[in-house]
């Protein structure tokens, strides 16, 4: 069943107004239950007593913040939002019933906080921006959309920052788009769950989809495909469809996302997968090749044989293409792939074996390390630094290369001991387009069968690693490819609830983490996601 709040009210009792986690008689406790807080913090201290906000809620801001009028707005919108009441900055004379203090003493972690909330009045602290923001969306959970003002909001003492620095989503946008709406709400939900990273995959044998005015065939030819399989070429399905699929985000639209995902305090981090993974590319510029095509756009899923060939052209191509991209978003990281990279054509072309002789290579899979290493110095000659899925090991990656491990843990593990950083994203727990049972009536996906209880139990440090060897994992990814996934609808249902689970996982404190406790706190995440409009998996859908 979806959760209503008349459904959640049977679940939960209200104590002092906001959602909790467990029974309680309000008579007979003196202290309210914890509320229903996703990710669980890594402090939380019950008072005793509510806070109750005034007819009209005054809430002022203290320190020197750099985008004052966004932290104003979103505490604006959390507090309009929980009571209904008028709400402005207080004047000098005024009760306040929300402060934020921006000050440099008050954490270590740039995304820390602190909240308190006493019967007098409510008062988030921080070091950063980024700190009064988390501590805002923490709030939002307390007081939520539509407390009630007079049974208040109970007192509490929240100490809090994150675990991991790097909690990710990657979203596909290559095999089936997203509206710009669509994506500007998922990062609406990234930020309300303290996710910091929106990895966008743009490119792939099936669509080409970031505009490169330097080579616009990109997007006249490779954003669109003739047709799309129907069901899973695994299983043996060869049917096409024969409707035309296409389109592509033009440089002014990504930059419209990455203000958005920037104000929310999320990082966008763009991935143009090289070498493999380039047949829509390739249908537009086919000299890129090793062989002389022509190409066409994939309609299937799957792996190609066809990849870029380590020429010159092909590297002023692949700088020209990350020279746009880089000017088009800020991010540290340059996501380039390196994944499921066939060395079929580079067995068979004069031009990579020349390549290989020349350069005292072994294989052809050095050979791939050869090309992505070139490619790193020029990402690195503008600052930036890259990060690629876990075959970039095979290679030889630059030590200065992060590693994206999706192929289990193994990849993450191996690429530490060698000193790379480390982002753990693994099938095993991480891929959030397999099915979430083993029903029949499960939406069409991938194949795996990846429950919430499992995406809960994903630990991004492995056992055996030494304290400094764990130190280089940054953190965790959740990734999402739409194959199977046309609508923003379908999308949502994949993302939700898991996303939750490993928002917590990626977050809270390893010894606080308890499958139970996660459930009684979720029921009210879903009411929230009801009222949002979000199509989420109900639980126990079967």
């Amino acid at each position: 069943m979806r959760f209503d709040r008349r459904t959640l009210s049977a679940v939960l009792l209200a104590v002092c107004g906001a959602a909790i986690a467990m029974p309680v008689f309000a008579e007979e406790a003196s202290t309210a239950p914890a509320p229903a807080i996703i990710p669980l913090p890594a402090s939380l201290e019950m008072d005793g007593g509510c806070f109750h906000p005034g007819k009209v809620v005054h809430f002022a801001i203290t320190g020197k913040l750099t985008d004052r009028r966004a932290i104003a707005s979103l505490a604006h919108e959390v507090l309009r939002d929980a009571w209904h009441h008028p709400v402005t900055i207080a004047s000098a004379r005024e009760r306040v019933d929300l402060r934020l203090v921006l000050a440099a003493d008050a954490g270590a972690n740039p995304e820390s906080y602190t909240l308190r909330i006493a019967r007098d009045g409510i008062v988030i602290r921080a070091a950063t921006e980024t700190g009064l923001f988390h501590g805002l969306q923490t709030l939002r959970q307390i007081a939520a959309p539509g407390s009630d003002a007079g049974a208040g909001i109970p007192a509490l003492h929240i100490s809090d920052q994150p675990r991991f620095r790097y909690r990710g989503l990657m979203l596909d946008s290559a095999r089936h788009m997203q509206p710009l709406a669509a994506i500007k709400q998922q990062l609406d939900l990234m930020a309300r769950y303290k996710f910091n990273t929106f990895h966008w995959h743009l490119t792939d044998d099936q669509g080409w989809r970031i505009e490169i005015k330097r080579y616009p065939k990109l997007a006249s030819i490779s954003s669109m495909r003739k047709e799309t399989v129907i069901g899973n070429p695994d299983n043996g399905a060869t049917a096409r469809d024969g409707i035309p699929y296409g389109g592509y985000y033009t440089q002014a639209q990504a930059r419209e996302i990455v203000a958005y995902a920037r104000a929310r305090h999320i990082d966008v981090i763009p991935e143009i997968d090289m070498p493999g993974h380039m047949v829509a590319a390739l249908a537009a510029y086919p000299e890129l090749a090793c062989t002389p095509g022509p190409f066409d756009v994939y309609t299937t899923w799957g792996v190609s044989d066809d990849i870029l060939c380590p020429s010159p052209q092909t590297f002023a191509f692949v700088e020209g293409v990350l020279d746009e991209v880089m000017a088009i978003f800020p991010s540290h990281y340059i996501h380039v792939g390196g994944d499921e990279a066939p060395t079929t054509r580079w067995i068979q072309s004069a031009l990579a074996q020349d390549i290989i002789r020349r350069e005292g290579l072994k294989d052809e899979h050095a050979l791939q390390g050869w090309f992505l290493r070139r490619v790193e110095a020029f990402v690195r000659a503008h600052g930036r630094t890259i990060i690629g899925w876990d075959e970039i090991l095979e290679g030889g990656a630059s030590p200065t290369a992060t590693v994206m491990s999706w192929r289990g843990m193994q990849g993450g593990i191996d690429a530490v001991r060698l000193g790379h950083d480390v982002v753990m994203s693994p099938t095993s727990h991480a891929y959030l387009d397999y099915c979430q049972s083993k029903a029949r009536s499960e939406p069409p996906c991938i194949g795996n069968d990846l429950p919430l209880r499992k995406v809960y139990e994903f630990e991004p440090v492995p056992d055996g690693l030494t304290a400094e060897q764990s130190a280089h994992i940054l953190g965790g990814q959740g990734n999402l490819w739409t194959e199977y996934l046309k609508t923003p609808q379908d999308v949502q249902y994949m993302l939700f609830p898991r996303s939750l689970a490993l928002a917590e996982v990626l977050w809270s404190p390893k010894q606080a983490r308890d499958w139970n406790g996660f459930l009684l706190r979720l029921p009210a995440q879903l009411a929230e996601l009801d009222r949002l409009h979000v199509k989420y998996r109900p639980l126990g859908a079967q």
